[in-house]
């Protein structure tokens, strides 16, 4: 490096996220099994939304080469580990077939040749979503603006207010009769 030169990664400005970490992360991935991400992050669209929520690639299982075998000799696939839920077990193995051939679809050519299911939960990556909220009435935002009139610190009044306002569109508004 050059007296007085920034170094590399000052030079740069931003970068994205996935850019800093990409390299950890595929090292990581390399010990389950999986050449790259892939196949975690492209998951749900691979196996559909059905099983996109109930199951995860966990680990890829590569059969050992006897020595001396020249890779273009012969190609043997990978066993695939998915953790799934205990009702998506059954129905993976029933679909195991169908799974496979969108997987290898996916690959343009045989990866994996067996599922073998665990049944764990599956690992989740990012944040969940956060449940919309419906609809509140006026009368019962009145009511929880009433409730919380007599909180005298400001932000716990609001934190309060909109506990109060989440409960009411949780529920069906109150009808008089």
């Amino acid at each position: 490096m050059v007296k007085g030169a920034k170094p590399e990664y000052l030079r740069r400005g931003a970068r994205p996220l996935a850019d800093i970490i990409g390299g950890p992360l595929n090292a990581v991935c390399r010990k389950r099994g999986f050449a790259t991400l892939d196949l975690i992050s492209h998951w749900p669209d691979i196996v559909g939304p059905v099983y996109g929520e109930c199951t995860s690639p966990d680990r890829l299982v590569w059969p050992r080469r006897p020595q001396g075998l020249i890779e273009e000799e012969r190609h043997e696939p990978a066993v695939l580990t998915v953790r799934c839920t205990g009702a998506a077990a059954l129905r993976l193995a029933h679909e195991a077939d169908q799974i496979i051939e969108r997987i290898n679809m996916f690959f343009g050519y045989r990866v994996v040749g067996r599922l073998k299911t665990l049944q764990l939960p599956p690992a989740r990556f990012g944040r969940p979503e956060r449940p919309r909220l419906g609809p509140v009435s006026a009368e019962d935002e009145r009511a929880v603006k009433s409730l919380a009139a007599g909180i005298a610190d400001e932000g716990l009044r609001a934190a309060v207010e909109r506990l109060g306002r989440a409960v009411a569109a949780g529920r069906p508004p109150v009808t008089k009769n």
